[in-house]
């Protein structure tokens, strides 16, 4: 049978008999069939699409504020300034502490390791005759010592170990019979009772190249202030009263210069004071001596 005479007979079948043609359950069958039930469903499809919520644009706007709240506001401005301001911080620490560093430095230097103020300008009477000032001392290293004639044993015991210390440097430099060698001095702060011929005969005793200085009250007064020494003689004593003098134990080194570099008390040995004197002629040298000084 042809085909489309049987689908005729079939169309015309079911208007005799008043029956309507089945619907197929697939949509898209049903659209073919027809056309406003296509246009049905596509206006279901977009009624059945997800509303888009209004409330989101609030929801965003209140979720940024409260991350800004928790980390603040980030911007390269801010960030600029925070990495400007802790450069600047760091800077101004540094300094700071350079500043305290340096003051430290100072007050130490000033109270322990800076050299004093030792030496001067004075004038004073040799025990052969003649004037003897600190210009006397340029060109040699010089020991100084402050002492007194009638000192029981602790003038002698230092003048002894001046000499010793000076026989033993003069052997170890080869400078005995050169006149740069170091010249030992005692000068005495006891003006009323040390006279010249005194001295001169005191001096023997502990070296030939000894000198021995003396003066009135005001003149080794000011010595003695020059080169920081304490004594205790009367300003108004006579050569009959009966009388001790306190005075510093010590004796200074004076490079060529006339200038202070070391002092040596009680405790230290000859030795010691060989070495160190030793130790800073050899500096002295290195550094180009007398020529280099313009002594």
């Amino acid at each position: 049978m042809n085909p489309l005479r049987s689908v005729a007979c079939s169309a015309s079948s079911s208007a005799r008999t008043g029956l309507r043609p089945t619907l197929s359950s697939s949509p898209i069958a049903f659209a073919r069939s027809s056309p406003s039930a296509s246009r049905i469903i596509f206006k279901r499809g977009f009624a059945d699409a997800p509303k888009p919520n209004s409330l989101q644009p609030e929801i965003d706007s209140q979720r940024k504020l409260r991350d800004q709240a928790n980390v603040g506001p980030f911007t390269w401005k801010a960030a600029s300034l925070f990495i400007a301001t802790g450069i600047g911080l760091y800077f101004y620490f540094e300094s700071e502490k350079k500043a305290v560093l340096e003051r430290r430095q100072q007050e130490l230097a000033s109270k322990s390791i800076g050299k004093p103020q030792i030496g001067g300008p004075f004038k004073l009477n040799k025990h052969d005759g003649g004037e003897f000032t600190e210009k006397d001392l340029l060109g040699n290293w010089s020991l100084i010592y402050f002492g007194f004639t009638n000192c029981p044993d602790i003038c002698p015991e230092e003048l002894d170990k001046m000499g010793d210390a000076i026989n033993m440097i003069d052997k170890k430099s080869g400078k005995q019979n050169n006149q740069n060698g170091v010249l030992p001095i005692f000068i005495s702060v006891d003006p009323a009772r040390d006279t010249i011929p005194q001295v001169n005969k005191y001096i023997q005793e502990f070296h030939p190249r000894m000198v021995g200085l003396v003066g009135d009250y005001e003149a080794v007064k000011k010595t003695c202030k020059m080169y920081r020494v304490y004594f205790s003689t009367p300003p108004d004593a006579s050569a009959t009263d009966d009388y001790l003098v306190d005075h510093s134990i010590f004796f200074y080194l004076m490079d060529p210069l006339g200038q202070f570099v070391d002092a040596f008390g009680k405790a230290t040995t000859a030795e010691q004071v060989t070495e160190k004197v030793l130790d800073s002629m050899k500096k002295w040298d290195a550094a180009g001596g007398n020529v280099a000084a313009g002594v």
